[in-house]
């Protein structure tokens, strides 16, 4: 099942983004993170049972999976975590985990939830709770310039804009890209952490950090970016950048201006992403990075609707995608899902999607036939296609396919 296969043109890339992160850094001394002040810790009752609920982007408060019911007392740890020199280099951390009754810690999976632009990790608690109490430990920062991270409203737009005028940072993506590798140096000392058995999740902005943080480090077992995953290079060449840069304007009215243009046209999105993400526009672009994730398990979740993530510039991506995970002998590892009708939204399917997803391949003793059941009806109704594969022991293996011309 391609367990000594190597991915090779994955592996190229990873060192080639390490090297344009690491470009960038005001780097600790040894060790290369640290924690920063005291760790608080208190108990809880998590809560009941929820319904999930269709959200958008700006409500991630919505996003929860199956937790049982009654829920198990949680733990919640707060913290900061030391990943570079400076101001934005001081992560602050949520931790959200069980009880362990017999006061023993137990190694246990970890899941990493990201939040979208304008939000900050206090907006993933009741996802976090609900995996918490599944027997996850949940984990979630603010990315740079976010939530603690950011000094007044305008505090992302604003090192967006610094970004372009200097190159000295890379607040689009890669820095925050950066705070997760060092989040994972960190998780993989913890007692009470299965190290083998880290997975990320994010919307939008925080489906990129999802999705890139796979690219950067192979420890993440499994990925699972929500309404995140484009082609940088395609939407330029098509002209289907609009939705994306009106998302983050003001850096490209600002270039706009200092280009002496009189509209944000292709050529300044261009300029713009290759100053402030070098690399995003060709190597590190969709067609080179999600591949470079296989063999590890990686769902894409977008809306066929959505125009910042345009669907049609997927479809030699997400193709060369598959047929690397087919050489891998690990075809059920990878799914592409755009939902008909949606937008850039988060809808019920996606969330069930993701948690199941999640269940299936960092704990799949919790996976039961009647939850395996459900989905296979709902990826029916898709026209998707699965097997069932006892060998794995996992229950049903789904298989997606997309008609990108429909």
């Amino acid at each position: 099942m391609g367990f000594n296969w190597e991915n090779h043109a994955g592996e190229k890339v990873r060192e080639e983004f390490l090297q344009v992160l690491e470009s960038r850094r005001r780097k600790l001394n040894n060790p290369s993170w640290s924690i920063a002040g005291k760790q608080s810790k208190y108990r809880y009752r998590s809560p009941m049972q929820r319904d999930v609920t269709s959200m958008d982007p700006n409500a991630e408060e919505d996003l929860h999976a199956f937790p049982p019911s009654p829920a198990p007392e949680l733990q919640e740890e707060k913290f900061t975590l030391l990943t570079e020199e400076g101001e934005q280099g001081r992560v602050p951390v949520l931790v959200i985990k069980p009880v362990d009754d017999d006061g023993q810690a137990k190694r246990r999976p970890v899941v990493v939830f990201l939040h979208s632009t304008g939000k900050s990790k206090d907006a993933m608690r009741a996802s976090m709770e609900s995996f918490a109490a599944r027997g996850y430990i949940t984990v979630a920062i603010d990315s740079r310039y976010h939530g603690e991270r950011a000094r007044g409203s305008d505090a992302y737009p604003s090192a967006l804009i610094r970004a372009w005028a200097t190159g000295n940072e890379m607040p689009f993506i890669f820095d925050t890209v950066w705070d997760l590798i060092k989040l994972v140096d960190y998780l993989v000392t913890r007692r009470d952490v299965d190290p083998t058995r880290i997975g990320v999740t994010g919307i939008s902005l925080g489906g990129m950090h999802a999705w890139y943080a796979a690219v950067a480090d192979s420890r993440i077992a499994v990925v699972v970016p929500m309404i995140a995953v484009q082609c940088f290079s395609w939407a330029v060449v098509n002209n289907r950048w609009h939705a994306r840069v009106q998302s983050i304007p003001h850096v490209f009215e600002v270039a706009r201006r200092e280009l002496g243009k009189t509209a944000v046209d292709s050529e300044v999105v261009a300029r713009v992403w290759r100053r402030i993400a070098p690399g995003l526009l060709d190597r590190f672009d969709a067609e080179h990075t999600i591949a470079a994730v296989a063999p590890r398990p990686l769902l894409i979740l977008n809306g066929q609707a959505d125009e910042r993530c345009p669907v049609p510039g997927l479809e030699r991506p997400i193709s060369q995608a598959a047929e690397v995970y087919r050489s891998a002998g690990v075809a059920d590892n990878f799914m592409f899902k755009a939902e008909e009708g949606v937008e850039h939204a988060i809808s019920d399917s996606m969330l069930y999607d993701a948690s199941v997803w999640m269940d299936r391949h960092l704990k799949p003793e919790i996976i039961t036939w009647r939850q395996e059941s459900t989905y296979k009806d709902s990826m029916k109704k898709e026209g998707l296609s699965f097997e069932i594969n006892t060998d794995m022991g996992l229950g049903l293996i789904c298989r997606a396919g997309y008609n990108f011309r429909q």
